[in-house]
């Protein structure tokens, strides 16, 4: 299977989003970012911030959409036109409340499980054939706790957990951005359960 050259994250703009559930798609790029010392900076043809990083020698752009979450789909769908980039060539990094706080898979396909960011991104692009790497942040319990849930701060033990699982899964990234899917996710299973 082919390497990435496109790692998105989703997230809400501005201060008041920053330490947010919702946003642990933003906490992974950034820290991707900050671990190769890029900064980003706003592209407002393509409705988002974006940084330019490369491993192992492979070019790779970094995204954030300054759109919010339910509009994910217009920054990625424009950034892929102009980067002219297969959907199966990214990584969208985004938060999971099927997932235990920390707990990071990768995925491939399938659904969007309710999640607004790849619900807008399934609109724009007619499929969902494209990498994920799903951060758990928990779940509040009953369905009515969800939207609070995800726009507000996780406690210290999990926001822990979640930069945890968004610090093993930087560790991969080369050989994620290889094609080595199958290779990291063994790896992240191993690492959620030694945690």
């Amino acid at each position: 299977m082919a390497g990435l050259r496109l790692v998105v994250g989703l997230g809400n703009p501005g201060a008041e989003h920053l330490r947010t559930r919702h946003n642990a798609g933003f906490w992974f790029v950034d820290a991707l970012a900050q671990r190769e010392g890029v900064r980003f900076g706003i592209e407002s043809k393509l409705h988002a911030e974006t940084a330019r990083i490369v491993v192992d020698g492979q070019p790779v752009w970094l995204l954030k959409p300054i759109t919010f979450m339910n509009r994910s789909g217009l920054a990625v769908a424009a950034a892929l036109r102009y980067w002219k980039i297969d959907p199966a060539e990214m990584l969208v990094a985004h938060d999971e409340l099927d997932l235990p706080a920390g707990t990071v898979r990768l995925k491939f396909d399938g659904g969007h499980g309710g999640q607004n960011g790849l619900r807008d991104l399934f609109a724009h692009l007619g499929h969902g054939r494209f990498h994920r790497l799903r951060i758990g942040i928990g779940h509040p319990g009953h369905k009515d706790r969800v939207t609070s849930w995800v726009l507000g701060r996780p406690g210290v033990n999990d926001e822990q957990a979640i930069l945890g699982g968004v610090g093993a899964a930087l560790d991969l990234v080369p050989m994620i951005v290889a094609g080595e899917f199958d290779k990291a996710m063994q790896r992240l299973h191993t690492s959620n359960r030694d945690s």
